[in-house]
């Protein structure tokens, strides 16, 4: 009798273990979207195997998701809206882009990127300019980044990276009579900042350059290749993108710029901003609820800390991610704030 008391007090044990333990929480769809900060392209064979690791790690963290779809949106506006909108669930946006489509409450920051610092880190444009490639030291984690004003192998072009390497301060008429490729109003290092730049030494922005001196290019490649052809004289640029873009500078044919010298021989950097705080991993309060969103955050975190993880995340040079708050970007509303007078 006692032996069957004991089986049975076991049998309901492990019966009461099961009932209790919690089933995934099951979601049809999940979208994710990445900013074309560079070619489409690139970005999507960059991240092709994410929908497939996030689902495996989500499904670890209590979460089922049916379909997870990994797209690059059409401009970093379209995110933003996308996610204003609830239209998007999670979407890679920069800080510039963060602010101004968090402005109605309806997007909230999960995690900042972190990247590797690089060797060059100076304010003074000149110092940048020893025709050596910037490299960057894994060790040593950074949140924030620069922006670079780059001039490229233009005949104008050459004339302010003399200036510059001579010592002889830049005017506005320097720069306004030159061309510049520039990325999107929202993107804090191809607009926002270098504006800010120009606000603070000049009083003139970005935008006060003649419409035919300011093009607006689809990303930093069409930028870098645009800067090669001597289509612009200027280019906004994240302070890495020279190395992103080293290998298309000098290779021929198809997705190639043609030139013959390196990156770092034909071009030099006129302008350097203030610090940016890192990219952000956001999500929409609409589609994503506080659990969901608190999971995604554990899925990047653990992802990022794989090899796998880091080859996806390399596309945007982020190598971890740290816990992120809103507030974390409120100096970035006040350059916003600033540059919108």
């Amino acid at each position: 009798m006692k032996k069957i008391l004991v089986l049975m007090f076991i049998a309901l044990f492990a019966f009461g273990l099961t009932a209790c333990e919690k089933k995934p929480v099951e979601r049809q769809s999940l979208s994710v979207f990445f900013v074309p900060s560079r070619d489409a392209a690139q970005i999507l064979e960059y991240v092709a195997p994410l929908a497939a690791m996030l689902k495996a790690e989500l499904l670890e963290l209590g979460y089922d998701i049916e379909t997870i779809d990994v797209q690059v949106g059409t401009s970093y506006e379209a995110v933003g809206e996308g996610m204003d909108a609830g239209t998007i669930d999670v979407g890679f946006l920069p800080g510039g882009t963060y602010v101004i489509y968090s402005a109605d409450g309806n997007i909230d920051v999960i995690l900042t990127a972190t990247r590797a610092g690089l060797n060059k880190d100076f304010t003074n444009a000149k110092d940048w300019n020893d025709g050596l490639p910037t490299t960057g030291d894994p060790t040593n984690q950074v949140a924030y980044y620069r922006s670079l004003v780059v001039a490229g192998p233009s005949v104008k072009g050459r004339e302010l990276a003399d200036k510059v390497n001579a010592g002889t301060a830049l005017t506005w008429a320097d720069l306004s009579s030159a061309i510049w490729c520039v990325r999107s109003s929202s993107s804090s290092a191809g607009y926002i900042y270098p504006s800010i730049k120009l606000d603070g030494l000049f009083d003139h922005k970005l935008s006060d350059l003649e419409a035919g001196n300011r093009i607006q290019t689809a990303g930093y490649g069409a930028s870098m290749a645009s800067l090669a052809s001597g289509s612009c004289d200027l280019a906004t640029i994240y302070a890495d993108a020279r190395r992103d873009y080293s290998d298309e500078w000098i290779l021929s044919g198809e997705g190639g710029y043609g030139r013959t010298l390196s990156i770092w021989e034909e071009t030099d950097v006129v302008l350097v901003t203030d610090g940016i705080y890192n990219d952000t991993i956001s999500i929409s309060k609409i589609s994503v609820d506080e659990d969901l969103a608190l999971a995604l955050q554990q899925a990047f975190i653990n992802l990022i800390s794989t090899d796998a993880g880091k080859a996806v995340f390399a596309v945007y040079s982020h190598e971890g991610y740290v816990e992120a708050d809103d507030s974390d970007y409120d100096v970035e509303r006040e350059a916003q704030a600033s540059l919108n007078g």
